[in-house]
């Protein structure tokens, strides 16, 4: 078992019979969704919520009854990977395209709980390339406008194609090298016009579990 697979069995642990759960987007999700998925064959009942159109896939692939995010009220418990963690639980998302859709599920949840392995988590955000979902209307400017705040940025693409997210956007991935103060970073790019939303996850989090490749695991709480 590797870190990623330990972590996402340690948080499977915290969904509870009749719960609502939101289900995450990337290569450590993936563990969850598994694991999720035998637990609901051994009896477990819930309600879930995808976050992405791939986990959605993936989910009905394994058996998990999708419901829309607009049939609930509230998610119990969302359980998510991350592209980055700081000591303080903030984060970068959005590695895998869904960062949007990832954030308006979290925000939904009563807990929010994130997977990763020990790589993920660092001193300082900003090494991993944070995503930024911008309107396809009048993209180059808004990279511009992005530009100024101290990063380079490249329009995403996937297997040689333009990477267009679930909700018809493209994403630029910024890199700011070191990001000494994520809050401030956080509204001066959600107040560009032409930007959707940002990967940063601030004080969002309430646990990160972080998994080592002998299959121990820690926990961290906010």
């Amino acid at each position: 078992m590797n870190g990623k697979q330990a972590a996402a069995l340690k948080a499977v642990e915290y969904i509870q019979d009749g719960m609502i759960v939101g289900l995450g987007t990337g290569s450590t999700a993936y563990w969850a969704i598994e694991y999720t998925a035998q637990r609901i064959a051994r009896g477990l009942h819930i309600t879930a919520v995808a976050t992405s159109e791939a986990t959605a896939a993936i989910a009905a692939e394994k058996g998990i009854v999708i419901s829309g995010i607009e049939e609930v009220d509230h998610i119990d418990i969302d359980i998510d990977g991350a592209d980055e963690a700081d000591s303080s639980l903030n984060l970068i998302k959005g590695g895998g395209g869904a960062l949007l859709r990832e954030k308006i599920v979290a925000k939904a949840s009563r807990r929010f709980i994130v997977i990763a392995d020990e790589s993920k988590l660092v001193a300082t955000l900003g090494k991993f390339p944070l995503p930024v979902e911008v309107i396809p209307f009048g993209w180059q400017h808004t990279a511009r406008h992005i530009t100024a705040l101290g990063c380079s940025n490249a329009l995403r693409y996937k297997d040689g194609k333009l990477f267009v997210t679930d909700n018809g956007n493209y994403i630029l991935d910024c890199s700011f090298n070191q990001i000494t103060n994520a809050p401030l970073l956080n509204a001066q790019l959600n107040g560009i016009a032409g930007v959707v939303d940002n990967g940063l996850f601030i004080n969002m989090a309430e646990r990160v579990i972080i998994g080592s490749a002998d299959g121990s695991v820690k926990e961290y709480t906010r």
